[in-house]
């Protein structure tokens, strides 16, 4: 009975691996990230990592993502985003048509086809799939973060792009690679020592020196959220959890979660 039971649960391991390899490989509909659509055009040029410029003048920038910040990665950082759009006819969705301070409008961008309108190519997941980005802590829609997250997964199970290097995702407690992370966007993981309520925060702290280890503020305008979203945070404790932000220095380095999909509650203790 044992030897059976080992069969089913490898058996049932595999199927869900390859579902979820099955799903990330198969076409994207509009509908993962469909908003608002603000006008199409032609791609004249690449200017970095996730900015193009459109023939008319438009800057986009690709919202959802982040670009990896690794000494590996940096000769070359827009080559792959170069691969995927350059010459290429897109279409822009995005809430507004807003631009940023800098003048680069933040969407989300499909591959025009012109065959078959129904089958977009989100481009953000394409970057996602090939180990070429980070699922940013920006995105608040949960369709499209749903979208987002399973394409990176599905990258960092084949090690694809970035995801060769086990270090892409720091140790909370080698707290020295977390700090010479500060000003980055970074993945960081470990198990939750303790959760502390101190004023309006609250610290999802992983060391026992609060000036010197790593920890997760949350503010108190963010509990009804995580609430809503049956996260108690207290129920933290003893867990392994996976965290993405920007890294800041306060006594210790520190990340600041403002959406509740910064965090992910992994398996086991």
């Amino acid at each position: 009975m044992r030897r059976i039971a080992i069969s089913l649960s490898a058996s049932v391991a595999i199927s869900l691996l390859a579902n979820v390899l099955l799903a990330a490989t198969s076409p994207v509909h509009a509908a993962g990230c469909a908003f608002a659509a603000q006008g199409d055009g032609h791609v004249a040029a690449i200017l970095d990592a996730r900015t193009f410029r459109l023939q008319d003048g438009r800057e986009i920038r690709l919202a959802g993502i982040e670009p990896i910040t690794s000494e590996k990665t940096s000769a070359n950082r827009s080559a792959a985003l170069s691969a995927i759009l350059n010459g290429r006819d897109v279409i822009v969705r995005a809430d507004d048509d807003t631009p940023d301070r800098y003048g680069r409008e933040p969407a989300f961008v499909f591959l025009a086809s012109p065959e078959n309108s129904s089958s977009e190519t989100l481009v953000q997941r394409e970057l996602l799939l090939q180990g070429e980005a980070l699922v940013s802590a920006s995105v608040t829609d949960k369709e499209c973060a749903g979208v987002l997250m399973e394409a990176e997964a599905a990258a960092r199970q084949t090690k694809r792009g970035v995801w060769a290097d086990p270090a892409v995702i720091k140790n909370t407690e080698s707290t020295g690679d977390i700090l010479a992370g500060i000003g980055q966007f970074m993945l960081v993981e470990g198990k939750v020592l303790s959760v502390r309520q101190a004023g309006a925060t609250t610290y999802l702290n992983f060391g026992r020196n609060w000036t010197r280890d790593f920890a997760v503020t949350i503010s108190r305008r963010m509990l009804p959220l995580f609430e809503a979203a049956g996260i108690a945070l207290k129920s933290l404790e003893n867990r392994r959890i996976r965290v993405r932000g920007w890294i800041e220095a306060r006594g210790g380095p520190r990340m600041e979660v403002l959406r509740v999909g910064q965090v992910e509650v992994l398996g086991g203790n």
